[in-house]
Order: structure tokens, then sequence, then C-alpha cells
């Protein structure tokens, strides 16, 4: 006796709207909740002081002004503050870039003895906190006496256990005829890297190209205690300075929303090869 499966029930079409609908709704609401505290930045930076503190939500002014960006600007040099930060979150970006494409190239593609152990060692570096480094860093540049300069700032954060896994996974998701190919035609091991695996790979460079200049941009305490002084201040460290006993916090709203613009930038630049990465980082390896 043959047993007939029950024919399966294809969802009707208002059935097929009402879930589409729904999923925007939903994408729309997470959206509004990310954005909603950079809108209130803006509108906070753009507000005079008898319009921070009221009874009432206002997200739009009613009297907009720039005069925060101006107070901000004459205070403090923002502008060489900014350009601290850029220095620093570039140099940062490109130093991880190259060893992270070096070492993720040697695990993913090169055969030596202890390869294993060692990859394991610098995947272990990802589960100690960055500021258990913290002391032991700052002595060593005290040491070298690269307190208050830019390679202080920069040196010590240009190999991250991140960046080697990721460049690795994608290293391991080409296929090694390709390298084969390249290397029939005569190719050397440094040319099969920069002319036929280095272009496979942008999107991972992009991906840690983003997560490096934010992580970069952002840091706090690695600046605090390297270039606390002088004009070598990150704009983080000189934003914190503006608190005191009577802050102004539409000036500090236009110091953040200005410290802001350039990740901002990088990410529009780079979004297209930072989705694509993030799709693609864990399919193998």
């Amino acid at each position: 006796m043959s047993v007939v499966a029950a024919p399966t029930r294809r969802p009707i079409r208002w059935e097929r709207a009402l879930g589409r609908a729904l999923f925007i709704l939903l994408l729309t609401l997470g959206g509004a909740l990310t954005l909603l505290p950079y809108a209130w930045m803006i509108s906070s930076s753009l507000k005079p002081p008898s319009e921070l503190f009221t009874s009432t939500v206002q997200l739009v002014p009613r009297q907009p002004t720039l005069e925060n960006y101006a107070v901000a600007w004459n205070k403090e040099p923002i502008g060489r503050f900014l350009l601290n930060s850029l220095v620093v979150a570039t140099g940062e970006t490109l130093g991880v870039l190259v060893t992270s494409v070096l070492a993720g190239y040697s695990f993913g593609r090169l055969k030596f003895w202890g390869r294993d152990v060692l990859f394991l060692l610098v995947l272990g570096t990802m589960m100690i906190p960055s500021q258990v480094t913290l002391i032991p860093s700052f002595i060593i540049m005290k040491w070298f006496g690269w307190l208050n300069t830019y390679h202080g700032l920069i040196v010590p954060r240009i190999v991250t256990g991140f960046g080697v896994f990721l460049m690795r996974q994608f290293f391991l998701s080409i296929p090694r005829e390709i390298e084969d190919a390249a290397r029939i035609d005569g190719c050397g091991r440094f040319g099969v890297l920069m002319r036929v695996l280095l272009p496979l790979v942008t999107p991972a460079l992009a991906t840690l190209a983003i997560f490096t200049f934010n992580n970069s941009w952002n840091e706090f305490f690695w600046p605090l205690i390297i270039a606390s002084t002088g004009d070598m201040r990150t704009i983080q460290v000189a934003i914190s300075s503006f608190r005191g006993e009577d802050t102004n916090w539409g000036v500090i709203m236009a110091a953040v929303t200005l410290a802001a613009l350039p990740v901002m930038v990088v990410y529009l630049v780079l979004q297209r090869y930072f989705v694509k990465g993030i799709v693609m980082s864990g399919l193998k390896g």
C-alpha cells in the first residue's frame, strides 16, 4: 500500500505581501533606532544653549545656529587634532593591511614547520584584552623615546590577530589552480601575491580597512597615555578636555559631529566592498 504525501501549501499572494511588509517595517524600525543617536547629535550641535534642555523632545532646532561649531573650532586647535587622528588612523590602517596580507598569505598558502601552532598563537592574541597590554606597551615606548610621537601611536598597533585571521581565510578560499597557472607563466611568489591573489581579496582588504580605521579613529586609552599633552593629542582625547565645571554640550556635540565625518566618508567610499567582504569572509577555510 503506497502512501501519498500531502501536497505542500504554497503561501498565497496576500500572505507574501504581508510578510514582506512586516520585514520592511522591522528593517525601518531598526534603521531608525540606529540613526536616532546620530540625528540627536547633529540636532544638539545646531541648538543654542537655551534649547538643549527642554521638557519636550525637539529633534529639529527652532533657531538653528552654527555658533557651537565656531566655538569648538576656536576653543581648541581642532584642525590639528583631526590631522593627528587622520595620520594615526591612516598609518595604522596601512600597516595592518601590509602585515595582515603578508602573514595571511604565509599561513594560508605556504607550508612550513610549526605553521598551525604559530597560527593558533596568533589567534590567541585576540582573546587578550587590549587593556592588559597598555602598561607594557607604554614602558617599551618610553624606552624607545617614542612618547608624544606619531610612530609611538602607530607602530605598536600595526599587527592584529583579526587581520591575519581574516586574510588567511580569504587566501584559503582561492583555488590553488590560479596560483599554479601564474607560476607556470613564470611569476614568482611575490608576483603571484601582488598581481594575482591581491586583486581577488579586495573585499577582505576593504573590510579590514574599515574596521581598522574605525577602531583607530575612536581609540581613546592608547592615545591618552602616549600623547596626552601638547599638539600630538588625537580628536577623541581632545573632546574629553571640553568637559569641565561649565560644560557646554552644544559645543561638545559639534566637536563630536566633526570627529564622526571622516569615518562616515571612509565607510561610504568602501561600503560595497565591505558588504561583499562580510558575506565572503567565512565561506571556506
